[in-house]
């Protein structure tokens, strides 16, 4: 593992490996099982893994813990090595053009050339409140480490769930060319979410501390039981809360995990969130409250019968199938309407700004329909033409980057079933039920067999059987969309069940309220 300490250094690093994904996990040190499930998660998706370990005086105030903030490198270092981190950057504020040590210079200013402001309505709600400047501070010293590292993809705890909002705005709004990712939080068996402050806590405060999540789980019961309003919700925490008067509430708000928009009641998805201070020590904590329809997310090898499945599921619970390939279909169907070569790239990408997509189920059959700017193009997305090309279309990165956000698009409201690659580990990593479906090679070759023959072709098994492992291969170390079991998926192995029977299975993943 490499330790980096200059700006130099670390983009001569990133240049070296410019032809492999580069995950970046930005910390602030004292790491723990948290940030370990951020590097774990990097590690899954990418081939390096960074970890930046900066305390970044930008973001704290005058009268906050700064010169008090853990910090222990050498054994953060140990920590990223033993967890098969690539490199880590741990740079002085004056190399990242922060002059001095302390928060604030003596006219209240750190001394930095550029400040990046994001959008107040985010940042002077919630934590911003008693914390002017402080998510200034964050986005500025962000900027800086995904310019430098020009990461694929950035992870950031759920935890801190106003940062990964103003963050993800943040890279909306400057068009960085990055993926956020965020991830659940991480607790003590009490509950206590963890947190590098949770150390200034005595035992005794841990305890009390835990109550900030009994708390919100009051208002997931009520949730459950299908209240939705805002004043319901709250006030279920705060009769939790009343219960131990150690612990002094700063905010408790029902808000837009996205925008961060107060909400008087949840229609899709609310973000409940909670400051506090027990003792000396603020904390905070979060819920995400889910009232959309569930996605159920099938990935698994070519052969396992993700298709049929999926089809069958979406029918038997009402469910949009989203058929993946309709979609490539429908966008190879419009660049030829547009006469655009795919040697083009730029052209390509200009005419999928013109592309409105839409689909439907087919209440009467399997299949979904599409429409590509108001026009149904069902029929015409199976013409041999566009069979044709298709393969060479789905290639294109830019043309993979626009599907996955209308894929995206239609996950917001849920309410979806999807099957792929990666539908669960990239695609809709929230998803509430995430299944791989496989099978061996040697049933998918006789599966493949049967099919062939009924076609009328005389096929070997043993070839059917290399080609399917060589397929398998070339699926799990492709660079774009590698095929991977999510962390969380419920693997079902497929040999000797049918299709009612594998069917069954995940309709019994699925939440009793649907």
């Amino acid at each position: 593992m490499k330790r980096l300490t200059t700006a130099a250094a670390l983009q001569a690093y990133c240049q070296s490996q410019s032809e492999v994904t580069i995950g970046l996990v930005p910390t602030m040190g004292n790491l723990h099982g948290g940030h370990l499930s951020l590097i774990d998660r990097a590690r899954q998706e990418n081939d390096r893994v960074i970890v930046s370990i900066f305390v970044n005086p930008l973001q704290f105030g005058p009268h906050e813990d700064f010169e008090k903030y853990p910090r222990t490198l050498d054994f953060d270092c140990q920590l990223c090595q033993e967890a098969g981190v690539d490199a880590v950057f741990a740079p002085s504020a004056e190399e990242l053009g922060i002059s001095g040590r302390a928060p604030a210079d003596s006219d209240g200013k750190t001394s930095l050339r550029t400040t990046v402001v994001p959008p107040p309505k985010m940042t002077s709600i919630l934590c911003g409140r008693s914390r002017p400047g402080h998510f200034d501070g964050v986005a500025t010293i962000v900027t800086k480490l995904l310019n430098l590292v020009r990461p694929d993809r950035a992870y950031f705890g759920q935890k801190d769930a106003q940062q990964l909002a103003i963050i993800r705005q943040l890279v909306r709004d400057l068009s960085i060319p990055v993926e956020i990712v965020g991830c659940p939080i991480v607790r003590e068996p009490s509950g206590l979410a963890l947190s590098s402050r949770n150390q200034y806590l005595s035992h005794e405060q841990k305890e009390t501390a835990a109550t900030l999540y009994r708390s919100l789980q009051q208002a997931q019961r009520l949730f459950d039981k299908g209240f939705r309003d805002r004043a319901k919700l709250l006030e279920a925490v705060k009769t939790e809360l009343s219960t131990v008067p150690e612990v002094r509430l700063e905010y408790l708000e029902l808000v837009d995990p996205e925008s961060l928009v107060p909400l008087a009641s949840v229609r899709r998805k609310g973000l409940l969130a909670i400051a506090a201070r027990v003792g000396e020590t603020r904390l905070i904590d979060n819920l995400l409250l889910n009232a959309r329809p569930p996605i159920i997310a099938i990935d698994g090898p070519a052969g396992a019968g993700k298709s049929t499945v999926t089809r069958q599921v979406a029918r038997t619970l009402g469910l949009l199938y989203l058929d993946t390939g309709a979609m490539y279909r429908a966008v190879t169907w419009w660049l030829r309407e547009c006469g655009v070569s795919i040697e083009d790239e730029a052209a390509v990408a200009e005419a999928l700004q013109r592309c409105d997509l839409q689909l439907k189920s087919d209440v009467e059959g399997d299949r979904c329909r599409v429409w590509v700017n108001r026009q149904e193009v069902t029929d015409a997305i199976r013409s041999p033409e566009v069979t044709s090309a298709v393969s060479a279309v789905s290639a294109l990165p830019v043309v993979r980057q626009f599907l996955i956000q209308q894929q995206k698009r239609y996950g917001e409201t849920g309410g979806l079933v999807a099957e792929g690659r990666d539908m669960g580990t990239c695609v809709f990593p929230d998803a509430e039920v995430k299944v791989f479906l496989t099978a061996s090679v040697g049933e998918r070759a006789r599966r493949r067999k049967l099919d062939l023959e009924r076609q009328g072709y005389e096929v070997n098994l043993g070839q059917l059987e290399g080609d399917i492992a060589e397929r398998d291969r070339q699926d799990s170390t492709r660079t774009i969309a590698p095929l991977k079991k999510a962390r969380d998926a419920v693997e079902i192995q497929t040999d000797n069940l049918s299709i009612d029977e594998v069917t069954d299975k995940i309709l019994h993943l699925v939440p009793s309220t649907h």
